[in-house]
């Protein structure tokens, strides 16, 4: 479905939390269906959400959520342990992931999709970007877990950041980012439910767009050109 998102206006409420996708365990057909039902219910929230909407000069691919969103700010930990805010990012585009290590398959996906946007970009937009990994699991997902996790997918152009559960629940309130741990299995192990929204900043910070898993890779990769490009 080909919805025009470059419509919101300044001061009109948005409709977050937008999007929140259950990660399942592949093995499961019921599980596979429930995944695949969430997913479309998103969509169909999403197209509920900008329907009617025309777009202004040139339209973007993603939705537009510039003016409706806080500055990219928080204070957490690094890969190597380290205290770590957004101002080390700065300077560069920022497309920011809430996950967790342990997602089955919506996570890995998504990290593997923005790996093909960042393929489509030439090797100087690509250096002008980062993949922030934010977890949503910290009592799992410690920075070594983050680094690793990460680094599997580019060491060089993605970030794993994790905290407190406190940091976490912080950041994720402020930018709308709908999550829950599940009920814990008879081993112990449990989910996360969680936002499958990545959010798109620019370089000095500011939110622009959101994109989600029925946005591909192409309309991801063109409306980040044009965030590079006009860095002001």
């Amino acid at each position: 479905m080909a919805v025009a998102h470059d419509c919101f206006e300044p001061n009109s409420p948005m409709p977050f939390p937008f999007f929140t996708a259950r990660a399942q365990a592949a093995s499961s057909p019921a599980s596979a269906r429930r995944t695949r039902f969430l997913r479309f219910a998103a969509a169909c929230a999403a197209a509920a959400a900008l329907a009617g909407c025309t777009p202004r000069g040139e339209p973007w691919r993603l939705a537009n959520v510039t003016g409706h969103l806080p500055d990219l700010t928080f204070s957490l930990t690094g890969e190597d342990g380290r205290p770590i805010d957004a101002s080390a990012f700065r300077g560069r585009a920022a497309l920011v992931y809430f996950g967790y290590t342990h997602c089955p398959d919506v996570c890995p996906e998504t990290m593997a999709r923005l790996m093909r946007v960042l393929a489509l970009l030439s090797p100087q937009a690509r250096s002008e970007v980062r993949i922030l990994f934010v977890s949503v699991d910290p009592a799992r997902d410690t920075p070594a877990a983050m680094r690793d996790y990460v680094g599997a997918f580019d060491a060089e152009h993605a970030y794993g950041l994790t905290g407190s559960e406190r940091q976490i629940e912080s950041l994720a309130k402020r930018y709308r980012v709908a999550y829950q741990m599940e009920k814990r299995d008879p081993n112990g192990s449990y989910e996360v439910t969680h936002s499958s929204a990545v959010y798109v900043f620019d370089a000095q910070g500011r939110a622009r767009l959101l994109a989600t898993d029925q946005d591909s890779p192409d309309a991801i990769a063109a409306d980040l050109r044009r965030i590079i490009v006009n860095r002001s």
